[in-house]
Parts: C-alpha cells; sequence; structure tokens
C-alpha cells in the first residue's frame, strides 16, 4: 500500500470495515493522491492493482486517468484479464464503480483524440475536444460548478477542480453538467457506475464528500 500522505481520517466517519476498495494502477492515474483521498474518506482497505482476480473479487473500483484517451485505454488493454475482470465485477455483478477524469471519459464509445480510438463502450457517447471560441481557455483548468441532472447518491451540487481538454460529448447518461464555452458533461452515472470528469483528489472539501459518499453507496 502505498504511504498516506493525507491528514488521517476522522474517526467519527462511517469507516468501510473489510470492504476492497480496487484502485485500478495501469500507468495513467494520479494513484497517490487517490488513494490518499480514498483514506481520507474513510477507506481502509485499498488495493493499488493491475492484477485481475483482486480487481475480480474487489467489492468497489475506481479507475483514475491522466493523459490521452488512446494511451490510457492501450494501457488497460495491455494488462492481460483486467478489462474482462473490470467487465464482470461491476457489470455483470454489480459492484459499484467510480471512474475520474480520464478513467471517466474511456466509459465513451470511443475518443477522438489524436484519432478516433474505442473506448470502453459502458456509456453511449463520443470523447471529443472543446470548440475553441476567442476567450475561452483550453485546457480547461480549475474550480468549476457541478450541476446536478437528477438526484443521485453520488453526485451533489457544488465546485470542484477540473483539469481536461476533451470531454465527455453526447452522453446519453448524463449525471451532471458544467459550462465551458457552452454545457459539457461533469458526471455520468448508470446502474452501478459512476464517473466524474472532475478530480475528487484535488478539489478540497467537496471532493472528500463526493469520494465519502461513493464509499457509503449501497446501489
Amino acid at each position: 500500500m502505498l504511504a498516506t500522505l493525507a491528514p488521517a481520517p476522522n474517526p467519527s466517519r462511517k469507516r468501510e470495515g473489510n470492504v476492497t476498495i480496487a484502485l485500478i494502477d495501469y500507468g495513467a492515474g494520479n494513484l497517490r493522491s487517490v488513494h490518499n483521498a480514498l483514506v481520507a474518506a474513510g477507506a481502509e482497505h485499498v488495493a493499488v492493482t493491475a492484477d485481475p482476480d483482486v480487481v475480480g473479487q474487489a467489492d468497489r473500483i475506481v479507475l483514475p486517468g491522466v493523459g490521452a484517451f488512446a494511451a490510457c485505454m492501450n494501457g488497460l488493454s495491455a494488462i492481460p484479464g483486467l478489462i474482462e475482470a473490470m467487465e464482470r465485477r461491476v457489470r455483470r455483478e454489480g459492484a459499484p464503480f467510480l471512474g475520474i477524469c480520464v478513467g471517466m471519459q474511456l466509459l465513451a464509445d470511443a475518443g477522438e483524440e489524436h484519432g478516433r480510438h474505442a473506448g470502453l463502450g459502458w456509456i453511449g457517447g463520443t470523447v471529443r475536444a472543446f470548440d475553441p471560441a476567442p476567450g475561452l481557455r483550453i485546457p480547461h483548468m480549475g474550480w468549476n460548478d457541478v450541476i446536478p441532472s437528477f438526484a443521485h447518491p453520488v453526485i451533489a451540487a457544488g465546485e470542484a477542480y477540473y483539469l481536461h481538454g476533451y470531454h465527455f460529448a453526447d452522453a446519453v447518461d448524463v449525471a451532471a453538467t458544467s459550462n465551458h464555452g457552452a454545457p459539457f458533461t461533469a458526471a455520468v452515472a448508470r446502474d452501478t457506475i459512476v464517473g466524474v470528469q472532475y478530480h475528487p483528489e484535488k478539489s478540497q472539501a467537496y471532493g472528500l464528500a463526493t469520494l465519502e459518499r461513493f464509499l457509503a453507496w449501497r446501489p
């Protein structure tokens, strides 16, 4: 387990007991920050792993991601059995899943960064670049709104930290939006799957509360 750099969790918070969170390590995520944020939110057993057997037995799965869509998808695909274990544990057996930033974008049918590349296809839509416009800063970086599209146990209104040049366009299961020149998808949700474009691990109290809700979620 990675060393904990975050403040010690508050003992008054609800603990996860023996629940195991598989934090997927495929060479494309800010693992230490996400790990520490999960621990600060109350998770006691966070396995930083690329082992399909561990993923296949985990109670919850978190997929972080930074960088280009294709590189992240290639990183996942390069680990034998990993995508299959995720598919089985999440889509067939119903384990709660959280995708973060590019980890959320990988849920799409495809991404158009440096060509068109297939995604996991768990939630319909295509990851596309923001349309350039005068005065519009790309990548979208900094604090911005999270505006829920419907009531969901994990997603709440507030402000979160974003860093991305591409967005989940035409998503069929939009759970929240934000605005950068035009509305874009801030979160998606379907069944036991949630994805957030923002970084909970960088979003201070709002992000910590998001992770706490994910840990408490019993879909």
